[in-house]
């Protein structure tokens, strides 16, 4: 049996993937800060459960402690920071450091503490990117510049780490609620389900390609 760690699991893509992976018969830890969304998806799933922000150091700890055996880390969690979003002219400084805690210190934090278990099943990691990472959209500044950063550590984590497999994905515009959040209900409802990237996902994870930075339309 193949395990997964899934943040931000309790909605979302995050969900949609972790349903895919229960399907393929894989057995899952979720967390997420929804406690009664998260608890409800892990007990449809037949999957463990610990909520929690991954923000915070002794919850990247327990996470940790209960993977003993892991053979993929989704880092999906991901927080899109003030909202209406702010150009960076007037980002508040405090609000952006928050922001690079949750999309950049937190993945690599578990990804720190997890890799021995990850080293020991030559395991992978998935981080969840954006094109804000590499494109410049008007008010996206600030989550953008901790997706590139992400990206970045992505890079060079795949290259300090040979025997695990780093992939960084653009899975594009999904109809999520930070999508709605960033540019409203009306527009974020066009976009297509978070289901619609979950394939992609797992034909990265099965064929398990070289480390890199892959968008959806590359990997479909």
């Amino acid at each position: 049996m193949k395990h997964a760690l899934i943040t931000g699991a309790s909605r979302g893509l995050g969900l949609a993937l972790a349903k895919a992976l229960a399907d393929d018969g894989w057995s899952l830890l979720l967390t997420a800060r929804g406690e009664e969304d998260l608890m409800s998806a892990a007990f449809d799933l037949g999957a463990r459960a610990i909520p929690g922000d991954v923000a915070d150091p002794a919850h990247v700890a327990r996470l940790a402690e209960a993977v003993p055996e892991l053979d993929l880390l989704v880092n999906n969690a991901s927080g899109l920071g003030p909202a209406p979003m702010p150009r960076l002219a007037d980002y508040p400084l405090d609000a952006l450091r928050a922001l690079f805690e949750t999309n950049v210190i937190a993945p690599l934090a578990l990804a720190q503490a997890t890799l021995p278990a990850l080293r020991k099943r030559r395991g992978a990691i998935l981080n969840v990117s954006s094109d804000a990472a590499v494109e410049a959209y008007e008010g996206w500044g600030g989550y953008g510049a901790t997706k590139a950063a992400l990206d970045q550590v992505s890079h060079v984590l795949s290259a300090e780490e040979p025997d695990v497999a780093v992939w960084w994905v653009d899975p594009g515009e999904m109809r999520t609620r930070m999508l709605a959040d960033a540019v409203g209900a009306e527009e974020a409802g066009a976009a297509p389900p978070p289901e619609s990237v979950v394939p992609a996902l797992l034909r990265l994870v099965r064929s398990r390609p070289a480390p890199g930075r892959f968008t959806r339309g590359e990997l479909e």
